[in-house]
């Protein structure tokens, strides 16, 4: 939901109109991935980072409007609470020094997120969940003031009017009850975009669906919640619970708003488009200007489909098809569930690893036809819940492998997919390099998060000093294996 809206209410007729809009889009869609050379180009890379706003405390700082308005950037955008900001960072092509380019407007757009805050008597942290969040950051004055957000609480609401129950249980258990979406904004996150041509996109989700697993294993950043120790990345059981729209009537689908999925793709991105139309009510039903996109595709032109995009916006799945008009029309698979930080090197190395790795097995044919998908499904809340130490599945292998053993057997073929796409043979091994060390290391965001609360123990102040130190040295530069432990 990257565009706002004009109004925040909407009358029945309008949801069923939008329906009907977005059936049309559909049949558009599906001619328009029809038309020789569409989608065509050079792969490229893009990816959106999701911050925290922070005051002198280390607690969430609700300034996000402020801080937009002094930065005065148009890369960077509000999200859904008022603690939180996202950078649209710029697509580069994928061959060449993509990860380097990743890396170097991460350091330049934090640091002026950062100078913008400080104004507001605070600063910025990319971290995939804040520890010093309360439950008394999730009021509903605690949700940006946008329409498109109240909007989108609305349209949830309209559909589910039992309480999100949320119970996540780790090392420690969290269950509580909330009556808006605003639990979403707990979660920030490092979403990674790859162009894909229509011909080969059923290759590229799927090898993406294999892929994220390992990649989130070595990834962890997120181990806190309500000051309690839960998953390696809490986030994805957190935002699965917190905007799941099933309630007693849609007790029917498989699948909650926010999910992994249930099957390999055969049909391509449309395919997945129209089960997102079949088995998800609308939230937003705002209405574009293009009143017919199919006589926009017969007559040679680009649709906006503007209602289909705004509807694909509130489907969260972890990994997704994106169509986009931009640049000659194309679609992209965007990946989104590796967290926010710690550093900039860290999420281009993570970046490079994912890309790689997607890239690599998109090109080997045939091992979705042997490898079950449940094997997938296991291998990403296994990595989401145990990390390194996560057992996994691997077309090829026989049994289960150690997640941190399986990644290091993987660094190998990600380096060959990233150089077959023309990728510089040296920034791939120096980004694969500092995976390999943080798995080598077991120094992981989310080990050196725990590591610092073991540290600091009983200290009242312990979440705040945590949190204190986590930015000094995420404003280093230096990746996170290499920080030093927390003293007391």
């Amino acid at each position: 939901m990257g565009k706002d809206v004009d109004r925040e209410r909407f009358a029945e007729r309008e949801f069923a109109e939008f329906g009907e809009r977005l059936s049309s889009s559909l049949t558009a869609l599906r001619e328009l991935l029809a038309r020789p050379g569409f989608g065509r180009g050079p792969r490229s890379v893009g990816a959106e980072l999701e911050l925290f706003l922070v005051g002198p405390d280390g607690r969430a700082l609700p300034r996000n409007e402020e801080v937009r308005t002094a930065l005065g950037d148009e890369r960077v955008v509000l999200e859904l609470g008022r603690f939180n900001l996202e950078v649209n960072l710029t697509p580069v092509p994928l061959a060449g020094r993509p990860f380097a380019a990743l890396d170097a407007e991460i350091r330049q757009t934090v640091a002026a997120v950062d100078r913008a805050a400080a104004g507001q008597g605070g600063g910025v942290v990319a971290i995939g969940i804040l520890p010093t969040l309360s439950e008394a950051d999730f009021t509903r004055e605690s949700m940006s003031d946008e329409r498109r957000y109240r909007a989108l609480s609305r349209g949830i609401r309209r559909l589910r009017l039992e309480p999100f129950r949320v119970r996540i249980h780790g090392a420690q258990r969290l269950e509580l009850e909330v009556e808006d979406v605003i639990l979403e904004s707990a979660n920030t996150s490092w979403q990674v975009h790859v162009r894909t041509e229509p011909a080969e996109f059923d290759q590229v989700y799927n090898a993406a669906q294999l892929a994220v697993a390992p990649v989130l294993a070595v990834s962890g950043n997120s181990p806190f919640f309500l000051g309690r120790e839960l998953w390696e990345e809490t986030r994805i059981a957190l935002f699965e619970e917190s905007a799941d729209d099933r309630d007693i009537e849609r007790r029917w689908r498989r699948d909650g708003r926010v999910a992994f999925g249930s099957e390999w793709l055969k049909g391509g991105a449309e395919e997945l488009f129209a089960r997102y139309v079949r088995d998800y009510e609308p939230l937003v039903p705002a209405l574009g200007e293009e009143a017919d996109p199919l006589a926009v595709v017969r007559d040679g032109g680009l649709p906006q489909l503007s209602e289909l995009r705004m509807h694909q916006g509130t489907v969260w799945q972890w990994n997704r098809p994106v169509y986009d008009p931009a640049d000659g029309g194309h679609l992209r698979v965007e990946m989104r569930a590796l967290p926010a930080g710690p550093t900039a090197a860290d999420m281009a190395a993570n970046a490079a690893f994912l890309v790689g790795l997607v890239l690599a097995m998109a090109e080997r044919p045939g091992w979705t036809g042997t490898m079950p998908f449940g094997d997938a499904y296991r291998n990403f809340y296994r990595a989401a819940t145990l990390g390194l130490d996560a057992p996994m599945a691997w077309p090829g292998r026989d049994g289960e492998t150690r997640a941190a053993d399986l990644a290091l057997g993987l660094l190998p073929p990600a380096q060959e997919g990233l150089e077959k796409a023309g990728v510089d043979a040296a920034e791939a091994e120096t980004a694969l390099g500092i995976v390999r060390e943080r798995i080598r290391l077991r120094r992981t965001g989310a080990a050196w998060q725990r590591r610092a609360m073991a540290a600091l123990r009983d200290r009242p102040d312990a979440w705040e000093r945590m949190i204190a130190r986590y930015r000094d040295l995420a404003f280093t530069d230096a990746p996170v294996h290499t920080w030093p432990d927390m003293s007391r």
